[in-house]
């Protein structure tokens, strides 16, 4: 544990973003293969390749003494200040009141960077690492990812696949998934969808075993980062007080992703043991293998099902 916080530690000297718009992912996956068991010549091993592609942080910048920390959400260029200002939130309050205190507004835009705001802090949660969940936090904040405003009653459905199948395929041809998504959600057919659904206990085991199977059966990069953002939800909820409103505001950027998707069915995954998946995971220098197993074999622990081993070994394959 001592190197994997030294390793996420240094990771703040590095910007969260870079080649115009690709996630850091080097402390999820640190995160990720130490809960798969990796030792600490691996993280560092890892640490020292990953690191090669990233770009220096921006310079420190001060949050603006009295303004309200909400008013720069979706504004790229306040990372440093909301870094600056996160940092000294978590050391004031603790991570867990933070989290009660930020997720309430940060929920509405997780969409953002393709759900990779709300990845990163929920790994950052798992470490326990309090700066890192700041510059997480940070990150989401400054990639905070409006879709639109919530119908104002929930929908009477509980059916969400039914509800996919009528959505249609985006057509957007931008390069980044969030980009794909911000068109994807100028369509008002979507927004229809998306109020039928009514959010109860089993919304978010629901979504996520949809989500596994759609990366299996398809290989999608966006299916991916729906599973990965599924496991972010399970560990997330558990420090918000309204439970079916985060879900909404999740299954509104879920739904919009799908769309963004354009899923495609390919041949399917040949299935692999648990231990294969793990040790093909720690020695894989492909950070979204590394993540996608961690958090399949954590969904698994929590539903059951042989969706989530598929999933994994078709990003593993």
């Amino acid at each position: 544990m001592l190197t994997l916080a030294r390793l996420i530690t240094d990771n703040a000297r590095w910007a969260p973003e870079y080649q115009g718009g690709l996630s850091n992912h080097l402390p999820m996956a640190l995160v990720a293969l130490q809960r798969l068991g990796a030792d600490d010549a691996r993280l560092q091993a890892f640490a020292d390749r990953y690191a090669k592609r990233l770009e220096p942080a921006p310079p420190h910048s001060p949050w603006a003494a009295g303004d309200a920390w909400p008013g720069r959400l979706g504004d790229v260029t306040a990372y440093a200040a909301y870094a600056s200002l996160f940092n000294e939130w978590v050391a004031f309050e603790g991570g867990v009141e933070t989290l009660a205190q930020t997720l309430p507004q940060l929920m509405p835009g997780c969409g953002a960077a393709a759900f990779h705001g709300m990845i990163r802090v929920a790994h950052a949660a798992l470490s326990g690492h309090l700066p890192e969940l700041a510059d997480a936090l940070a990150y989401w904040a400054a990639r905070h990812l409006s879709l639109g405003p919530l119908p104002e009653a929930a929908g009477q459905l509980t059916d969400a696949e039914s509800l996919l199948r009528r959505l249609r395929a985006g057509r957007s041809k931008k390069r980044l998934i969030a980009g794909r998504m911000r068109d994807a959600a100028r369509d008002p057919t979507l927004h229809a969808v998306v109020a039928e659904l009514a959010i109860d206990a089993g919304t978010l085991e629901q979504l996520s075993r949809l989500a596994a199977r759609a990366y299996a059966a398809s290989g999608n990069f966006t299916a991916l980062h729906l599973v990965t953002a599924c496991h972010a939800m399970h560990v997330l909820l558990r420090f918000v007080d309204d439970e079916a409103g985060a879900l909404r505001w999740f299954w509104q950027a879920y739904a919009t992703a799908v769309v963004a998707a354009g899923l495609q069915p390919q041949p399917a995954p040949r299935p692999r043991a648990w231990p294969d998946l793990v040790d093909a995971a720690l020695g894989s220098d492909d950070e979204h293998c590394i993540k996608l197993v961690h958090s399949c074999r954590e969904l698994e622990r929590a539903h059951g099902g042989p969706e989530w081993q598929l999933a994994a070994a078709r990003a593993c394959g």
